[in-house]
């Protein structure tokens, strides 16, 4: 989920040509502004914006079709983030990247970039994440103990559960005393998130 530094001058870029001007750059004004002559370059850039869910696509043969997440906030207040797959509240899963979006209130954005993921499982019921949740996060790299975090292990199975650094070790603490506690080496482990607010359909 993080940038290279082209990519992270790329989205400044947009985000400060959008709040200026109040719609996108086109993939040429992009490409001029860093010099890049081939729009098939920019484009290549500007995908990678949209997998990583920087940036959303409004329609998809517009000319400025781009959006900065956190930024599509309507007249009701709501605004607009992605729904990047599903996560485990148990043993890790692999992560499925779905791209869907949702709607919020604005002030459930995280101070970042922020994003949603669907819960699996029910290893953190004590904590009131259930099976079928969906957790909204806030994109972190960084975590302090005891907050409960999207780890990435092993650099392709994902789950929520609290986090507490114990050395050289990383435990990832479950809520609920039935599911085993998950003890890795800190190389191991990469925190992508940190769990702000928990969506619930009472139906």
């Amino acid at each position: 989920m993080g940038l290279t530094p082209r990519q992270a001058e790329i989205l400044a870029y947009i985000t400060e040509y959008s709040d200026m001007q109040g719609y996108a750059p086109t993939l040429q004004e992009i490409g001029k502004k860093f010099g890049l002559s081939s729009v098939a370059t920019v484009h290549k850039h500007v995908s990678l914006l949209v997998e990583k869910g920087y940036i959303l696509r409004e329609r998809r043969n517009a000319s400025r079709d781009l959006e900065v997440v956190g930024k599509g906030v309507g007249p009701n207040g709501l605004a607009r983030i992605p729904l990047l797959g599903t996560v485990a509240a148990g043993l890790p899963i692999e992560a499925l990247e779905d791209q869907e979006e949702i709607n919020l209130p604005e002030e459930w954005l995280g101070k970042g970039r922020t994003f949603a993921l669907r819960v699996r499982g029910d290893s953190m019921i004590d904590e009131q994440i259930r099976d079928g949740d969906t957790v909204v996060v806030e994109a972190r790299e960084t975590a302090r103990n005891g907050e409960t975090v999207i780890a990435l292990v092993d650099g392709d199975s994902v789950t929520v559960k609290q986090y507490f650094r114990e050395g050289a070790q990383v435990r990832l603490q479950p809520a609920n005393p039935a599911v085993p506690v998950l003890k890795v080496p800190e190389d191991r482990v990469r925190v992508q998130g940190v769990v702000i607010g928990v969506l619930r359909r009472f139906s």
